[in-house]
């Protein structure tokens, strides 16, 4: 399924490659393991078993260029997630939404928090801390596949995306 360099999405955990394929010995069995490095994060190495389908569904190719483009083409239609007033039901959803790693939830849960941070901000009020947190992990989520598609340094990926839609919004003015 995957080869030896392939370069993936772990969970929530970021974009990693496959450094090695290997077998290890654990309890006297030996077992085929992808060994997977992170892109941005030197000492971030996570051993993936290859038979271990719970595990390996975690692991999904990053999207291409021509994937990204569409989803940004997307975002400015794109529709927010109803907010849930709910603390903890709000950060069980939104912790689903990572987990899963579907951009256009990603998307959904980055463009609902931030819609919602700037209400906060008229009526001189912050987003939560823990709001915050799965905003910046969201974002990173986003922007560090973004980056790595599109040969870009992840914190050049929101003025890539601000370009985009800009330019998108000119066509069709």
């Amino acid at each position: 399924m995957f080869h030896l360099n392939d370069t993936v999405l772990y969970g929530a955990e970021g974009v990693y490659q496959i450094a090695e394929i290997t077998e290890m010995d654990f309890k006297g069995e030996k077992m085929e393991y992808y060994v997977l490095r992170s892109l941005y994060n030197d000492t971030a190495t996570i051993f993936v078993p290859a038979d271990n389908e719970a595990l390996l569904a975690k692991m999904r190719r990053v999207l291409s260029a021509d994937e990204i483009r569409k989803i940004i083409k997307e975002m400015p239609e794109g529709d927010s997630l109803a907010w849930i007033d709910d603390e903890s039901s709000r950060m069980r959803e939104y912790k689903e939404i990572i987990l899963k790693g579907n951009h256009r939830e990603i998307v959904k849960l980055i463009k609902t928090l931030y819609l919602h941070r700037q209400e906060q901000k008229k009526i001189g009020k912050n987003l939560h801390k823990v709001d915050e947190r799965f905003l910046k992990d969201a974002e990173k989520l986003l922007y560090d596949e973004f980056a790595y598609v599109l040969r870009i340094k992840p914190e050049q990926v929101l003025p890539f995306i601000q370009r985009q839609i800009e330019a998108e919004e000119k066509l069709h003015a």
